[in-house]
């Protein structure tokens, strides 16, 4: 039974570590916002209005908004032995993520009827991943064995917008999420000659959810207008199978199906768009999202009935997070260089949410500062708009971390970078 209940606490290491990190909801949906830093809320005034903040879609006029969005992280992770309670220089780590493309099509679309307007959004709100080489990281790894994350969600999302007068807007969304979670990394048992063993774990899980987004535009003249945003805390319920060589290497069943609630936070935002002169517009957001409460701590249901009670009677089922709030800082320009072709460039500011207690290289945060640029092209009804940024994160010195009842984070120096692009076409229809 101690052996027993060895593996099942390494499961749920294995199969509970940090799903969220501030890369997981995506800083920019769209090309034009992506190279306007994200600072869309006081604008909102194309069609990704139904992500940013409703209300902009009334007053547009209808169309189609067709783009792609490719993120490419660049993450490193260096530790010795002495970072993991070992004598120093007992073997050491320098791995890199393997250089993967995490691309997403997206499609947005409003109809309008004067004051009202009707759209509809499919798009990827949230997602990234990491993949390293196993061979980087054998001496914590016991084998040559799979590292790899990929988490996603695909936002179905309706819209309604009113423009109440010339002065006000206001508009609502609903949220209907589908997320995609995959996991591969090892699992580790030490025998009683104390000679550890790595074993493949893996996990996949899909599930629903469902929320609300609501908006408000204020025009104040024709130089300044603000908007207030916010999305309701999105729970979605993951439903899959875990399965790991070790268990049946014990001699227990390999597999067992699970469910896991996991949530995306509630998130709040102020923006302010000034255009000085009528060629340049510049905009500013603070964003808000409320980590502390959706991700305080994740349970996970396992169904089978040995994993289940071995588990629960450890606690090993519950993974403490402890994330904190956190407020994001956005600045935006667009300069139209003439009728045609429009200049952009951003900046953002992104703290990090995960404490040092537990931080894992599958799902790295880190404090982030990002650099973005783009332009736009309009060629009767169609407009071509491209936007590119560079995430730099800051590297993290990571201690140990026991944590009783739940996993132990990864220490060492964690760094992470991120490079992401973004095309689109757009068709006026009226």
């Amino acid at each position: 039974m101690k052996k027993g209940l060895l593996v099942l606490f390494l499961v749920t290491i294995f199969s509970v570590s940090s799903l969220f990190a501030n890369g997981l909801s995506l800083n920019s949906v769209g090309p034009r916002a992506l190279g306007m830093g994200g600072a869309m809320v006081g604008l909102a005034d194309d069609p990704t209005a139904i992500y940013w903040n409703p209300a902009g879609l009334a007053g547009q006029n209808s169309s189609l908004y067709a783009f792609g969005t490719d993120i490419i992280p660049f993450g490193t992770y260096k530790a010795n032995s002495s970072d993991f309670g070992y004598p120093p220089d007992y073997f050491v780590i320098d791995a890199k993520t393997k250089t993967n493309h995490y691309a997403s099509p997206n499609l947005f679309a409003n109809y309008s009827m004067g004051k009202l307007a009707f759209g509809l959004g499919v798009f990827v709100p949230a997602g990234l991943g990491a993949e390293y080489n196993g061979a980087d990281l054998i001496p914590i790894s016991a084998g040559d064995l799979e590292w790899m994350s990929k988490i996603g969600v695909i936002d179905i999302a309706p819209t309604i917008a009113y423009k109440i007068n010339d002065m006000f807007s206001f508009g609502v969304t609903g949220n209907i999420f589908y997320g995609m979670f995959d996991m591969k990394r090892p699992s580790i048992y030490t025998d009683t000659l104390g000679v550890s063993h790595g074993f493949q774990y893996s996990e996949s899980s899909t599930g629903t959810g469902f929320g609300v987004s609501g908006g408000l535009l204020c025009k104040l003249s024709e130089m300044i207008q603000f908007g207030v945003s916010a999305r309701t805390e999105i729970k979605v319920t993951m439903s899959g199978e875990a399965e790991n060589a070790l268990m049946s290497f014990m001699g227990y069943l390999g597999t067992s199906d699970f469910d896991r609630d996991v949530a995306w936070p509630l998130w709040a935002a102020f923006g302010v768009a000034v255009k000085p002169m009528e060629n340049l517009t510049i905009t500013a957001d603070a964003q808000y999202s409320q980590w502390a409460k959706s991700e305080k701590e994740f349970h996970t249901d396992f169904k089978d009935p040995y994993w289940k009670a071995a588990t629960a009677t450890t606690g090993d089922d519950t993974f403490v997070l402890d994330w904190k709030d956190c407020t994001q800082l956005r600045f935006g320009l667009e300069y139209m260089a003439s009728e045609k072709l429009a200049l952009r460039a951003g900046f953002y500011y992104d703290p990090a949410p995960a404490p040092d207690s537990t931080l894992t290289i599958l799902f790295p945060s880190s404090t982030n500062n990002a650099v973005t640029a783009g332009l736009g092209f309009c060629a009767g009804k169609f407009d071509i708009d491209f936007g590119l940024e560079y995430i730099m994160g800051k590297e993290r010195d990571v201690a140990k971390y026991p944590t009783v009842g739940a996993p132990e984070n990864m220490p060492g120096k964690h760094k992470l970078d991120i490079f992401a692009f973004s095309l689109a076409i757009g068709m006026g229809l009226m």
